[in-house]
């Protein structure tokens, strides 16, 4: 009787698992979960900042889905991203003129939606 309980916990905690990985990989996953940007030091801007604009981003759950959309922007020619996960807020600063569409592209790529720049 003890062996069946057992087996009846570990087959309830594969099927979480298994839904919870197939839910990742569909892209129906809420957050991200733990993603290692992979960046050997912080970006900076080479010229004097020009401008900034506001990015309302949804998605966003955790500091792991802010440092993804922060490398996403980042990775835009004269552009550097501060991003907070809890109001959902990216700032981006920039040396040189970059399109709206190049950010909302970015954080597309990236797997969240823009839902405002101002």
């Amino acid at each position: 009787m003890v062996d069946f309980i057992i087996v009846l916990i570990v087959a309830v905690l594969l099927l979480f698992a298994l839904r919870s990985s197939l839910r990742r990989f569909s892209g129906r996953s809420t957050c991200c979960g733990d993603v290692r940007t992979g960046r050997s030091g912080e970006k900076h801007l080479d010229g004097p900042v020009i401008g900034s604009m506001r990015v309302r981003i949804s998605g966003m759950e955790c500091e792991n889905c802010a440092n993804r959309v922060k490398g996403a922007i980042d990775a835009i020619d004269g552009a550097l991203a501060s991003v907070d996960h809890k109001t959902g807020y990216a700032t981006v600063s920039y040396d040189r003129a970059i399109d709206e569409a190049s950010v909302r592209d970015a954080v597309r790529r990236a797997g969240y939606k823009v839902e405002s720049i101002s």
